[in-house]
């Protein structure tokens, strides 16, 4: 019997692309379960998934998407997850390919690449689209056996990015790599709206703060 593969989504205000986040999730030739966690939108995000029969939950106060990721994990009925961004789509085969390369090198958590592509409809966006693949973003790239936040603990709620330097941190102290690969898993959404580009204030503060702690703690 095939394993089963959670994919998490953190969603607020998605319902312009969210639709075909799960259409690419739909499209893998693997067995998996789609978890949208809606952070109270006031748009028709919790409805379109609820139509395309993903598992909904809705929380009862606006909590972030770091949170949500932690709530879906929670959550997951399978033996592995992923989570994803809800304007983002997984590459035809990806939750395959993410698997069977787990399984060849005996990984806990495998990582493949992201590839920018400028959305549609704000072409303007194009000169922030990454030219080359790149690693370095978690979501839409990185598959996890359940077991490792069991053992290392949730995401941090009190950071909004850094969280690849701070998991790195608490899984060096307890032995476990993230091993990367060369696979195109996400194509990644590039447009005005992108949650990157709204909070990318914020997003220094964190990257500093969690850079200070991973060299205090050195």
């Amino acid at each position: 019997m095939q394993p089963l593969i959670s994919v998490i989504i953190p969603a607020w205000n998605g319902e312009k692309y969210i639709a075909e986040c799960i259409n690419s999730i739909r499209r893998q030739d693997f067995a998996h379960e789609i978890i949208v966690i809606d952070d109270i939108s006031t748009d028709r995000t919790a409805q379109i998934a609820k139509e395309m029969n993903c598992r909904v939950i809705i929380n009862d106060v606006h909590k972030g998407q770091v949170a949500g990721k932690n709530t879906g994990i929670r959550e997951a009925k399978g033996d592995y997850w992923l989570t994803i961004d809800q304007d983002d789509m997984l590459t035809d085969g990806a939750l395959r390919t993410l698997y069977n390369e787990m399984q060849k090198t005996g990984a806990k958590i495998i990582m493949a690449q992201l590839k920018d592509f400028c959305s549609p409809d704000t072409p303007e966006q194009k000169n922030f689209c990454k030219r080359e693949p790149f690693y370095g973003i978690l979501t839409g790239s990185t598959l996890f056996k359940k077991e490792v936040l069991d053992i290392v603990g949730d995401f941090r709620e009190d950071i909004i990015t850094g969280d690849v330097i701070d998991l790195t941190t608490r899984l060096e102290k307890v032995g476990i790599a993230i091993t990367k690969f060369e696979f195109v898993s996400c194509d990644r959404r590039i447009h005005n709206a992108n949650y990157g580009r709204t909070n990318q204030k914020d997003e220094y503060k964190d990257y500093a703060k969690v850079l200070r702690e991973r060299l205090n703690a050195s």
